[in-house]
């Protein structure tokens, strides 16, 4: 008799080692990347990182002077205009605007999109915000990091596990609140004044927002209330001008050990919010 195989583990190459640390950014909407992280992306970017530019979602309801299928064209043209100016390399939306919901084929696209990437730092939205196109942005995101070396789970399309630590950061939310209005604070602060003007231009390009966000939200001009945003973040801080703020998500499953790239790679310019650190180990 011929003796059974035992099965064998599923077994599959890694992704290629690659040259320069990567940062990515994971955001819901065109133009959410400049307004809540862009600018510690690109202060990535000046500190010898390749940066990668993502939004889930094609923003085709976003207007109310254009049907759906034109939004969309529109603002695909306009987030490849600002990746552009960024510098970063562009991956494609995978949904529609509402659309954006933790799903299994959702996914193993978002999967596909971080092993292809394969970040050391992932930028994303905050885990509560205003709306649940960022909430489910941000729960997409993090799994997708939590599968990067699972080759039992497969992407759409094919990608090759890959294997590096990954730390994931994620940004303040839409007014600072949590949807019950309850205030969030930044566990670290990026001083993003130095590239400030990058960031505003790269918001810029996103120009059909301008009439959509002033109807549907009440931002009379988007760019002042990114800028309004970034000083206001940056006078929490205590000590920059314009400020993106970050809390730092748990190493497990993601990471071998708890560190801080972010910090590492741009030392005076983020400011770790000692208070909230000492809260974090409140009761241990």
């Amino acid at each position: 008799m011929t003796a059974k195989k035992k099965p064998t583990a599923s077994k599959a190459k890694a992704a290629p080692a690659k040259k320069r640390p990567v940062a990515m950014a994971i955001a819901a909407h065109p133009d959410d990347i400049e307004i809540f992280m862009g600018g510690t992306l690109l202060m990535l970017k000046n500190a010898g990182y390749d940066i990668h530019y993502m939004n889930l979602s094609r923003g085709n309801l976003g207007s109310v002077q254009m049907d759906g299928p034109t939004t969309a064209r529109t603002r695909l043209a306009e987030a490849k205009k600002a990746a552009k100016i960024m510098g970063a390399t562009f991956h494609p939306p995978v949904c529609n605007d509402l659309e954006i919901v933790y799903t299994i084929p959702t996914l193993r696209k978002v999967a596909a999109a971080v092993r292809k990437a394969q970040p050391d730092i992932i930028l994303t939205h905050s885990p509560d915000d205003y709306m649940e196109d960022h909430m489910e942005a941000c729960r997409l995101a993090v799994t997708a990091a939590f599968t990067k070396a699972m080759p039992n789970f497969k992407s759409v399309p094919a990608t090759q596990p890959s294997l590096q630590d990954i730390t994931i950061y994620h940004a303040m939310p839409h007014s600072l609140s949590d949807p019950l209005r309850r205030r969030v604070i930044a566990g670290a602060y990026v001083d993003v004044t130095s590239t400030h003007d990058t960031k505003l231009e790269a918001l810029k390009a996103h120009e059909s927002q301008q009439n959509w966000l002033d109807v549907s939200q009440g931002m009379n001009s988007y760019l002042q209330t990114m800028v309004d945003f970034s000083k206001l973040i940056g006078k929490m801080s205590g000590k920059f001008k314009h400020a993106e703020g970050w809390r730092r998500h748990l190493h497990f499953g993601y990471a071998s050990e708890e560190k801080d790239p972010l910090k590492k790679a741009l030392g005076k310019s983020c400011k770790i919010n000692k208070e909230y650190e000492k809260a974090l180990k409140k009761g241990f």
